[in-house]
């Protein structure tokens, strides 16, 4: 059977797929079903305190991991994905890399600025947040960019993501919110920052330890999906307005990241616009984003920093936050690649060969040949 070649036929599959099925399960849960939970009562499954019999709460190790362990296999996923952040890069890969991730962080954090100044920081328009949209637009999809460049880009426009890889996580959806007004201490950065941090430096002291983290990249993720998933109702999927507002964040990631990342590279004199526009989605790693920010708040909550009201209004927001950040995850798979099979098709209409390292078009090279060669 094919099972994991047909989940990876789905943008974000081991992502997505998973979380869906967190979420079936939970809701089949939360129907309370008598059927369903007088098979649980015959097992000997012990009642929730509600009073209630339900799959994703049988105890022990199952109960651990599949409903309960969405944060642990975050930070071991953190922990692994800093390992592989190598700091040895070429110069052209640190220049892009390095315009890129700002390009759009700054995109991200300023459309999350507008958002929250026009409608409702927690859940404004489509039930989106500040959260959300920070969340969906500053995270690209690696993989996505990694296959994208390696098709219609240059050998620097490939090395960039061990840059790009510095925006996976919640360290800077947390550092945006933290800019734009919300109370969270130093402990709480340090809290999401310590396992990708400890990661970072063990993978760049010892390459066999990069090695044998590199599963770590793929292998939690969809464990901590189903998780993630196993705390939402699948009705939230098909919300007309969490729809929706998935659909704005994947618009909002393709049009304006890559519309920014393209003017940054024009500024900065680079010809080729292959890297902008492969970076221009959302990862579907984001999806944990909610998940770690509303741990940060608990921490913020219990050392003063943040009030009880606020860490519990992130609480309540993560799990709609997860479905919305998704549903973008699937609209940029989409848009993104499109985005640049036309960036390609323009540029050598042009004469202009984004797989050429020079930055130089064919017209330029030919002519450079020409002149040699007189």
């Amino acid at each position: 059977m094919k099972i994991k070649q047909t989940i990876e036929k789905v943008p974000g599959g081991l992502m997505v797929v998973p979380l869906m099925f967190g979420a079936l399960f939970n809701t089949i849960d939360q129907m309370h079903l008598p059927v369903v939970m007088n098979f649980l009562k015959t097992l000997g499954v012990a009642p929730t305190s509600e009073g209630y019999y339900e799959l994703l709460r049988i105890g022990g190790f199952s109960e651990a991991l599949f409903k309960n362990g969405a944060l642990v296999l975050i930070a071991l996923f953190l922990f692994s994905a800093g390992s592989q952040m190598n700091l040895r890069i070429g110069g052209a890969a640190l220049k892009k890399g390095s315009l890129l991730i700002v390009s759009k962080y700054l995109t991200g954090l300023s459309v999350g600025i507008l958002f929250g100044y026009f409608f409702d920081p927690m859940s404004g328009l489509f039930g989106l947040s500040t959260l959300a949209i920070i969340a969906g637009m500053t995270n690209g999809n690696g993989g996505m960019y990694a296959a994208l460049t390696s098709q219609y880009g240059n050998r620097s426009d490939v090395g960039a993501v061990a840059i790009l890889s510095l925006n996976d996580g919640p360290f800077l959806t947390l550092l945006a919110l933290g800019l734009l007004g919300s109370s969270f201490p130093v402990i709480a950065f340090i809290a999401v920052l310590l396992p990708i941090a400890i990661g970072m430096i063990l993978g760049n002291l010892d390459p066999e330890i990069r090695e044998f983290l590199k599963p770590g990249e793929i292998l939690p993720v969809p464990f901590f999906a189903f998780a993630l998933g196993a705390g939402m109702n699948l009705a939230s999927f098909f919300n007309p307005d969490v729809v929706a507002a998935g659909l704005t964040i994947g618009i909002l990631t393709t049009v304006l990241t890559g519309g920014a990342g393209i003017l940054i590279f024009k500024l900065f004199k680079e010809k080729s616009y292959i890297a902008p526009v492969s970076e221009a989605s959302t990862a579907g790693n984001a999806a944990a984003t909610p998940a770690a920010i509303a741990a940060a708040a608990a921490v913020a909550a219990g050392s003063g920093m943040m009030s009880a009201s606020e860490a519990a209004s992130f609480e309540a927001i993560a799990a709609v936050a997860t479905a919305q950040i998704s549903i973008a995850t699937l609209t940029t798979a989409i848009l993104c690649p499109i985005a640049v099979i036309l960036v390609d098709r323009y540029q050598r209409s042009k004469g202009i060969d984004g797989k050429l390292e020079t930055n130089k078009g064919k017209k330029q090279e030919k002519n450079d040949k020409n002149a040699q060669s007189a």
